[in-house]
């Protein structure tokens, strides 16, 4: 059973920058999405930026590229993924989850719905 663990996120100033953590241990699937996927009140979840193995590339949401970066750090049965957040905005502010699926079709990693295990949240806070 994959287990995820979240670490990262907290309150910044806007322009300032966070860093949020998962590791996801215990992965058995040959292709699989690891993404950070967030939910600001009163608003549906998005994906943010994801993981494929399959092409072993990174996605990000328009709304983030060019200040977020996600790095990735792989071992056999594990995987860490690093979203380090730049340059942000009140509009950043949200619960961010760490979301793990292992079966995700033909669909882009960061469609949100797809992932069936999700970690707990952290919440970050962007003041203006």
């Amino acid at each position: 059973e994959v287990q995820l663990e979240e670490s990262g996120g907290g309150l910044v100033q806007a322009g300032g920058s966070l860093r949020l953590c998962c590791t996801a241990s215990g992965i058995t699937f040959h292709e699989y999405g690891i993404a950070w996927i967030r939910q600001a009140p009163g608003k549906d979840r998005e994906g943010v930026s994801c993981f494929s193995s399959r092409d072993d590339k990174i996605y990000y949401a328009s709304v983030v590229k060019g200040r977020f970066t996600m790095s990735t750090d792989s071992a056999k049965g594990k995987n860490t993924v690093c979203l380090q957040m730049n340059r942000m905005t009140p509009e950043d502010t949200a619960r961010y989850y760490c979301g793990f699926t292992g079966d995700y079709g033909g669909r882009s990693c960061l469609v949100w719905w797809q992932y069936d295990r999700m970690g707990h949240g952290t919440q970050v806070t962007v003041s203006s």
